[in-house]
């Protein structure tokens, strides 16, 4: 049952239509054992509630856009005790305190030594942590630019950066002047405050070290620190640990929930979110109602006259193009589904293949709901055709446009993470769907080369168009322009007047839908693992450009003093209220 290691990111990425009871069950499932019973799993989920000190909010929801939720601290403790349902040897947290008040915080970082106290390894990334905050970590490990500062007992960091010749005044908070020694963004903030100085005649300090760039005290520190004590006692513990025999751990499918059961569960907790979420699915449902009552009483028994002809056209490009785009209003849900899946890919919750399936499943229902209702409202408002099999090709032409366009949304969402840049890009690539369609331009005028194909072949629009002329037309006969003259035949009307073809069925206008939506669900997970490969490559580069950059950034040059007696010299190491300070 144990996991060797869990990562808690800085985002707090939940579901805010579940409650804390919910997410952590849901979780559970997930990743546990399919041997353990359900009143195991409660056991564990309810043990770790009151681990984390989430009793008091346990049953109410986390919280989103228009639902109020849980605090900042009791997001951060939830997302903690996702990670230790599985009572992970090793957790990571990437600053756990930020954003967070500083009871919060406290709250949280004297949870994290809790669990380490019950024999579990805590690593966090922490920036300028209170004092209160900083006296809770065991150990320290100071990082600039790459190189170590610092390795050893939280405490013992103090006497350390004194020896080196940098103590810490008496009323500042260990950590910030930790990181004012050693972060090289302050070395601007000095350059302008010097020049600040010189320009209304303030003097500063002719001391050296008050006026060392932060390369040159990074350089001191680093140098004290290798020959130091510290440094040989951190050697010689990771020594005595590396000797440790370790524990083999189990890695076996029998310690993880089965595929069916993950596939069960993310099911299961994606309908609740769809169901719960206002704007998931229930906001679009009743715009596509409100439109196609509006397009029902425009197109009202169109009939079969000679003016039906294009009315019928018309309502059925505007039915299979303008409605269906509606559904890129998901699209801020599908990038909030996405977020949750990339965190819980990146601690191995379940693979791509059951996320995606099961977001197929999940929102089946609500599609099927939104195709039915805008297609029983449109179809008998407006008199397509009386025959039951013709409605029903309807309903599912509609559902399988509407299908294809969220395929082709989560496939945006997956390279462009950003709403706005989403939006306008799902946008964009739709409008250029409905063009090739064949309604704006007939299919045969389309220029080949690009536009014809394979655009108009990868447009749900053609073929759903195509569909929708050959479920309407075909049997039908219409008055003609002439009085007397013989009735027009929908087949005709079809190949003479839209020259699309009908050498095949409609059905198979349809079955090119359904291979649509398969072929962007398909590309839809190469691109997620594309990305997941492509990841840890990408960061590696990244860090060393950052590294690098650091390395070459300039440091402030020293500014010689301007005497005047307005002022007294002030040390850039130390606070103004540390009067009482050895540099001072």
């Amino acid at each position: 049952m144990c996991k060797f290691q869990a990562y808690v990111t800085q985002e707090d990425v939940l579901l805010g239509t579940l409650t804390v009871r919910e997410t952590l069950t849901y979780s559970a499932h997930l990743r546990l054992p399919t041997k353990m019973t359900k009143e195991e799993l409660n056991g564990v989920v309810e043990g770790t509630i009151i681990e984390m000190g989430l009793q008091d909010c346990a049953d109410r929801l986390i919280g989103n856009w228009h639902l109020r939720g849980l605090s900042g601290g009791e997001k951060k403790r939830l997302s903690i005790a996702l990670e230790i349902l599985t009572r992970p040897c090793l957790l990571c947290l990437d600053e756990p305190t930020s954003g967070l008040d500083s009871a919060s915080a406290f709250f949280v970082v004297q949870t994290l030594r809790n669990i380490a106290r019950d024999g579990r390894t805590i690593i966090s990334s922490i920036h300028q942590p209170s004092s209160e905050v900083f006296a809770l970590f065991d150990d320290l490990f100071l990082l600039s630019s790459g190189e170590t500062v610092y390795f050893g007992e939280a405490k013992m960091a103090i006497e350390f950066f004194a020896e080196a010749g940098f103590p810490c005044p008496s009323r500042r908070n260990p950590s910030d002047h930790f990181l004012r020694c050693v972060n090289s963004d302050f070395d601007v903030v000095t350059a302008t405050l010097k020049g600040s100085q010189r320009l209304h005649d303030v003097p500063t300090s002719s001391d050296s070290l008050m006026n060392l760039p932060t390369a040159e005290i990074k350089a001191r520190l680093s140098e004290k620190y290798r020959w130091s004590t510290y440094a040989k006692r951190a050697k010689t513990r990771i020594r005595e640990i590396s000797t440790i025999e370790g524990i083999a751990f189990e890695t076996k499918r029998s310690s993880q929930a089965s595929w069916w059961k993950q596939l069960l569960t993310l099911t299961q907790r994606s309908t609740v979110n769809m169901s719960r979420d206002v704007g998931y699915y229930w906001l679009r449902i009743i715009i596509y109602i409100a439109v196609s009552i509006c397009v029902g009483t425009i197109y009202f028994d169109v009939g079969t006259g000679y003016t039906a002809i294009l009315a019928r056209g018309a309502c059925g490009g505007f039915v299979t193009g303008f409605m269906t785009f509606m559904s890129i209003g998901g699209f801020p849900s599908f990038i909030e589904e996405t977020k949750i899946f990339y965190r819980e890919r990146l601690n191995g919750y379940y693979g791509v293949a059951v996320y995606i399936l099961s977001n197929f499943l999940s929102s089946f229902p609500f599609l099927v709901a939104i195709a039915v209702s805008t297609g029983t409202i449109t179809y008998y408002m407006v008199k397509f055709r009386p025959e039951f099999s013709h409605y029903v090709y309807y309903c599912l032409n509609i559902y399988a446009c509407i299908s294809v366009i969220e395929s082709l949304m989560m496939v945006v969402a997956s390279l462009v993470p950003n709403f706005l840049m989403g939006i306008i890009t799902g946008a964009g690539i739709i409008g250029i769907f409905m063009m090739t369609s064949g309604f704006f331009r007939l299919l045969s005028d389309i220029p080949k080369p690009f536009w014809r194909y394979p655009v108009s072949y990868l447009s749900y629009g053609s073929w759903s168009l195509q569909g929708a002329y050959k479920n309407d037309l075909i049997g039908l006969e219409f008055d003609p322009l002439i009085p007397g003259d013989p009735k027009m035949k929908g087949k005709d009307v079809i190949t003479k007047l839209y020259r699309m073809p009908v050498d095949h069925s409609k059905w198979w206008d349809l079955a090119a839908l359904v291979v649509l939506i398969i072929f962007y669900r398909l590309l839809f997970f190469i691109i997620l693992k594309f990305k997941e490969r492509a990841s840890p490559l990408c960061q590696t580069l990244f860090t060393k450009r950052a590294l690098h950059h650091l390395d070459k950034r300039p440091s402030f040059r020293k500014i010689p003093s301007f005497p005047s007696k307005r002022h007294q010299p002030l040390h850039t190491l130390s606070s103004q209220e540390g009067l009482n300070s050895p540099l001072h």
